[in-house]
């Protein structure tokens, strides 16, 4: 596992993070197949672990604290976020921060995170949607001062909402946030024209989320593709999307090398850009963590295949479906 340098926190990171939204409530999860690839993980020199409390309403934290508890002598680093109020996937413009994040609330899912892993202090503590508006509020700043005096977290960031790398620059500008997460792939490529850059001259960490476009850069989509009842991927891969996304998928599989997946090419992508921090692949089960460390080993693209990806950019607006 290659490491790098987690923004001005200084932290050294295996490039491979490990996203942990899906076994947290997606269909196909179960909890010793979470254990067993979390422990993998491990061995194989992943040490950033990104969730939520929403995920399975504190289920994929308290994965996360067996894990922590377990390897109490070495650096693992502990990220979640806290979900908005008012429980908006994104944010919506014009709302008042103080309907999204009040002080008391904040400070409130501070202390049920750290309970559901069983720490005293959190190292990077994001909030889960917004708006670069919210700068306006001095609130937050004095709330998030107070936590890293008083030991809660060490570090704070935001979660971007979806196809929207600009609503976070003036934020990584303010010198507030210590990290951003953004989504970021071979198809999401916008954050390279403002966010990056801001990240690179203000010492931001970058955590590239979505790597595989929530499954269409796997390539085993299909128009036909269905999900369980209740699995998130139905409202999101509707009719329009799904049909969108397979056929950019497919464009993408002429240009894999001899031995090359689509899953890997995918990865190394996101790899092969010195701005991100690390990346953070959902992996619910061992094979996901032997694929996406294996990514790191194998090292970043040939010039030549990262122009002709480049190509294959597709900037989209956030719609009803895209939460």
């Amino acid at each position: 596992m290659r490491h790098r340098t987690f923004g001005r926190l200084g932290w050294q990171v295996g490039e491979v993070g490990y996203g942990m939204w899906g076994m947290g409530e997606w269909t196909g999860s179960n909890d010793k197949q979470s254990i067993a690839a979390l422990q993998l993980s491990v061995s194989r020199g992943v040490n950033f672990f990104d969730t939520a409390q929403s995920y399975g309403d504190g289920h994929s934290e308290q994965l996360l604290g067996m894990l922590l508890a377990g390897h109490r002598g070495q650096r693992v680093f502990s990220t979640t976020k806290v979900p908005p109020k008012n429980r908006q996937w994104p944010s919506r413009r014009g709302v008042p921060f103080a309907e999204v994040f009040p002080r008391a609330y904040v400070r409130e899912y501070v202390d049920i995170s750290r309970a559901n892993m069983g720490i005293d202090t959190i190292d990077l503590l994001q909030l889960h949607v917004w708006e670069d508006d919210w700068l306006d509020r001095g609130e937050l700043s004095q709330t998030i001062a107070e936590l890293k005096r008083e030991g809660a977290i060490r570090g704070f960031g935001i979660s971007l909402n979806r196809w929207e790398p600009w609503n976070g620059v003036r934020a990584v500008e303010s010198g507030l946030v210590d990290a951003v997460q953004v989504i970021y792939n071979i198809f999401e490529q916008a954050p390279e024209d403002k966010l990056f850059p801001a990240c690179r001259k203000n010492s931001v960490a970058v955590i590239a989320r979505v790597p595989f476009d929530e499954g269409s850069l796997i390539g085993d989509l299909t128009p036909e593709t269905t999900w369980p009842e209740g699995d998130w991927r139905n409202s999101y891969f509707v009719p329009e999307n799904l049909l969108a996304s397979v056929a950019h998928a497919n464009a993408l599989k002429p240009l894999l090398p001899a031995g090359m997946t689509l899953p890997e090419m995918a990865m190394r992508f996101i790899l092969s850009n010195p701005d991100v921090s690390v990346v953070i692949p959902g992996m619910r089960n061992t094979s996901h963590v032997e694929m996406n460390t294996d990514a790191s080993d194998a090292g970043p693209l040939s010039p030549e295949l990262i122009t002709r990806l480049r190509a294959h950019r597709w900037d989209r607006e956030p719609t009803e479906w895209s939460q």
